[in-house]
């Protein structure tokens, strides 16, 4: 074969790869980190348990075994126990009783279940880990999880855990022995030393006697949480689960981060590691001089202030997308898509109660679903759960709520839908549009019909403001459908790249582009 007849076959070669190669879209689509839906879940408070009776010894005082329809209230300290009364108080719920709720689960379109600490412990929270190997007995077994897990993936969806490797818990049997004994095998994965004996007798979490820190830089506290093969991270990920959120992972160091990231990916490459970043994002997300990056993720509590923030009117709204601008870019979009956008969780004031104004609640509920992310829902905020500190925020699941349907249930599942129905919500890039008194932002792919805009309004008053829409795919005179609120009197259209509209007062329009041929014609014959 000539060299000329060689050339055009690679070139023919080329032409098919370059037309089978999936767009960079297409391929965020194929992994099911990047927008996806995660739905929080306290195992002990999700749904009542079927057997209560037959285990309730496993509850011993001073432990209380509250009954459903009880709240938590904020009790006292304990001294003998290290605890307060509060965290030894336990609703009883078990992983059997949440796999029989998830199909209101998967109803509602959740993607990934994460749970709170499963592992066993003394308290009801689980941040104080006895054994991370083992599952506490009123929850269930490591069998349990992976029965778990197989229903979540047979209902295409995966599972995360939590995990608590920064400090583990006082009557940690490892703790105890190391306290005893200093030639105990286990003295050096802990901080014991005069300097903390008048407190806790070891440097112990933000002053938390039950919570004495563990040694990281110990070698055989590496190879037992991540490093070696049958170490917790890996062993969970054979088990069946599909990534870990760490708890205070902030605290590990980006150096140590990225090691139990890799040690995840190599366990189970596509797994999720995210961490409970509070700190400015981008320095956990971005190499910074490393291969790879620390997380694969963040809990994205810089986004959740912004937003919150912009909501309450404590932030021009200009202001607050010159902020995610900044974020994004410094960030990347990439792992931003993977990271957890959250308004509450267990630790937080429920949104209900931080925003006991409906108006104001539903336009964060709106940005949470179309900022990029991965939107993270606490079990109960789909009701309005109320809860303005802990432990009130940790309230077992009301489902009398959900069968009486509640409106803010349909308005979440809403919400969810159009994150399905519309691909640059889940996978777009993020622009900015051009706007003086709204947060307005679209959110887009290689197509051009996929394009979402979002424009926000948490004023007072209602605002018209003509913005530009800096997207040259879309074609002059373009017209927009609001996918929230009902139909316009008018379809705002687009003129040279700009958009005159009003937005009411706390009130967002999430729009998508519309052309409807005329007798067959369409300038967007050649546009993807």
């Amino acid at each position: 074969m000539s060299l000329k007849v060689w050339a055009g076959v690679a070139a023919a070669w080329v032409g098919v790869a370059a037309i089978a190669a999936p767009s960079v879209y297409e391929q965020r689509e194929q992994d099911w980190r990047n927008g996806a839906v995660v739905y929080q879940v306290w195992v002990d408070r999700f749904a009542p348990a079927a057997n209560l009776e037959a285990k309730r010894h496993l509850y011993p005082a001073p432990k209380r075994l509250r009954a459903w329809h009880e709240l938590p209230t904020k009790g006292e300290f304990l001294p003998q126990a290290k605890v307060w009364s509060h965290e030894i108080d336990f609703w009883g719920g078990d992983i059997a009783s949440l796999r029989g709720k998830l199909g209101y689960v998967q109803g509602l379109g959740v993607d990934v279940l994460y749970l709170n600490p499963i592992h066993l412990a003394y308290t009801n929270h689980k941040y104080d880990a006895l054994d991370y190997q083992a599952v506490s007995p009123e929850y269930g077994t490591r069998d349990d999880v992976k029965a778990l897990a197989a229903d979540l993936h047979g209902r295409g969806m995966k599972l995360v855990l939590d995990g608590v490797f920064n400090h583990m818990g006082r009557n940690s049997p490892k703790f105890q022995s190391a306290l005893a004994d200093a030639r105990s095998p286990y003295r050096d994965w802990f901080y014991i030393g005069p300097q903390f004996e008048k407190t806790a007798q070891a440097r112990v979490w933000w002053g938390a006697i039950n919570l004495p820190e563990l040694n990281l830089e110990n070698r055989a506290v590496r190879k037992h949480v991540f490093a070696a093969r049958d170490s917790v991270i890996r062993s969970y990920l054979r088990d069946g689960v599909d990534g870990w959120r760490l708890d205070t992972a902030f605290e590990f160091g980006t150096t140590m981060l990225g090691q139990m990231t890799q040690a995840a990916h190599t366990e189970k490459p596509g797994s999720l590691l995210v961490g409970e970043i509070v700190n400015y994002p981008a320095g956990w997300l971005t190499a910074q001089g490393r291969q790879p990056p620390a997380a694969d993720a963040v809990m994205n509590f810089t986004l959740r202030r912004v937003l919150l923030d912009v909501v309450e009117r404590k932030l021009k709204p200009a202001t607050a997308q010159r902020m995610i601008s900044r974020m994004v870019a410094d960030s990347g979009i990439e792992p931003l898509l993977k990271s957890w956008t959250l308004l509450d969780n267990h630790d937080l004031p429920r949104i209900a109660s931080r925003l006991p104004d409906e108006r104001q609640r539903r336009l964060a509920q709106v940005l949470q679903f179309t900022l990029p992310g991965s939107p993270n829902l606490w079990q109960g905020s789909e009701i309005d759960t109320l809860g303005d500190g802990d432990p009130e925020q940790r309230a077992p699941m009301r489902w009398d709520v959900v069968e009486a349907g509640h409106p803010a249930l349909s308005f979440t599942r809403q919400l969810i839908a159009l994150r399905k129905a519309h691909r640059a919500l889940r996978v777009g890039d993020w622009r900015p549009i051009e706007a003086d008194q709204l947060l307005a932002f679209e959110r887009h792919t290689d197509r051009a019909m996929d394009t979402v805009l979002v424009l926000a309004n948490p004023s007072a008053q209602d605002l018209t403001e003509t913005v530009m829409v800096a997207n040259s795919a879309l074609m002059n005179a373009t017209g927009f459908q609001d996918l929230l609120g009902p139909p316009p009197a008018e379809r705002p259209h687009l003129d040279a790249g700009l958009l005159r509209l009003t937005v009411p007062a706390g009130s967002v329009r999430v729009l998508r582009p519309v052309f409807e041929p005329v007798s067959g014609y369409t300038p967007y014959k050649r546009t993807p």
